[in-house]
């Protein structure tokens, strides 16, 4: 458990809720799901509350942003439903490597998914769909938004990695640590300690969601980044 989530609770994280919903802003580093290294993640959160709540779909452990949770079975149905036909709107921000002007573009690539990573596999794939569009040209990234149509694992990183346009801190889809001394003229630091990273994980965020209650009303929320995202566009702004 990182060391800032010890003492966190289900309330801390909230959006806001009605009769059937609850919008809460999941940190990095909590599992949205049951984590067998940890004791805690954001479903036994919830369960602390109310057993009767449900977590509707999930985050990977460092992504951090927005989730929603049903607060009865009926209301967990109706959102399942609209997850299958697609009709959930979900919209991730990321910093990527590289300068970038996407306007709407179409990834549209299939991805072929084992159990911890997918890949861009024309023949064996399965239908993958991410709208793309850049918010921000900083001086080496770029911060982007993401609307994934379909629910594949990992979808989007896949898609912008296949792009040459990886995530910051992403390992796993080629995107290196993005460090101060990149970008500040003269920077020094200790010689005997190694440069920390400007944000020590896969720099995506969960921002927005939008999806019909059970009387059809739009319910839709944002979710304000955390710390670590909030300080890295900080950082590549300054030195911009």
């Amino acid at each position: 458990m990182h060391k800032n989530l010890k003492n966190i609770t289900f309330e801390d994280l909230i959006i806001s809720q009605n009769e059937n919903y609850i919008l809460v802003n999941k940190p990095p580093f909590i599992a949205s799901l049951d984590d067998r290294a940890e004791s805690k993640n954001l479903l036994s959160l919830a369960k602390e509350v109310n057993e009767d709540y449900q977590i509707c779909h999930r985050l990977d452990k460092e992504t951090s942003g927005i989730v929603v949770f049903a607060k009865n079975a009926e209301a967990y149905r109706n959102f399942a439903i609209q997850l299958e036909n697609r009709e959930v709107k979900k919209v991730y921000h990321a910093v990527i490597h590289g300068l970038h002007k996407f306007e709407d573009f179409e990834a549209d690539e299939p991805l072929q998914t084992t159990s911890t990573k997918s890949r861009v596999d024309f023949r064996a794939g399965k239908p993958a769909f991410t709208l793309i569009s850049t918010l921000e040209i900083l001086k080496k990234h770029t911060l982007v938004k993401c609307f994934p149509v379909t629910g594949r694992m990992h979808q989007i990183r896949a898609h912008l990695a296949h792009h040459q346009a990886p995530i910051i801190n992403d390992p796993g889809y080629g995107g290196e640590p993005a460090f101060l001394s990149e970008l500040k003229r003269n920077f020094n630091y200790k010689k005997w300690e190694d440069e920390k990273p400007m944000i020590n994980r896969v720099a995506l965020h969960s921002f927005e969601v939008a999806f019909k209650d059970l009387d059809g009303e739009i319910i839709e929320g944002e979710a304000p980044y955390p710390k670590d995202f909030s300080v890295l566009l900080k950082l590549l702004r300054k030195f911009n």
